[in-house]
């Protein structure tokens, strides 16, 4: 019985991840069954790849889920950058990640933009 009760626990440890930023216990696939290294929550993820190399990488730094990419297949991506080295990733958006979080990045820079909207009048 121990034993079994062990390979759940490996298997429910493996299966899920804390988010680094607010804590949740987050399942490592999505419901479609996509792998999924973001919290659907609040977006945040964990630096734990190696991008320049390909395989795992030791930063673990946070990443900070800084805006939103369309693909030209119409498909969203989260770009994060990580706060300790402050290197760029791009990830799936999947159906239950927190819509609100995803829309207030997609149109904040029509809300901020880095010039000022006076000078449309002027066209």
């Amino acid at each position: 019985m121990s034993s079994h009760t062990t390979n759940t626990t490996n298997t429910l440890s493996l299966g899920t991840f804390a988010c680094a930023w607010c804590g949740l216990t987050v399942s490592a696939y999505a419901a479609d069954g996509a792998p999924r290294n973001h919290c659907p929550s609040c977006l945040h993820s964990r630096h734990v790849l190696d991008h320049v190399g390909g395989g795992p990488g030791d930063c673990e730094g946070r990443m900070s889920p800084i805006a939103i990419a369309v693909l030209r297949t119409g498909d969203w991506m989260v770009i994060h950058r990580c706060v300790r080295c402050d290197e760029l990733t791009s990830n799936p958006v999947h159906a239950d990640d927190n819509q609100l979080i995803l829309m207030r990045m997609a149109v904040r820079p029509l809300a901020q933009p880095p010039f000022p909207l006076e000078a449309f009048g002027t066209l």
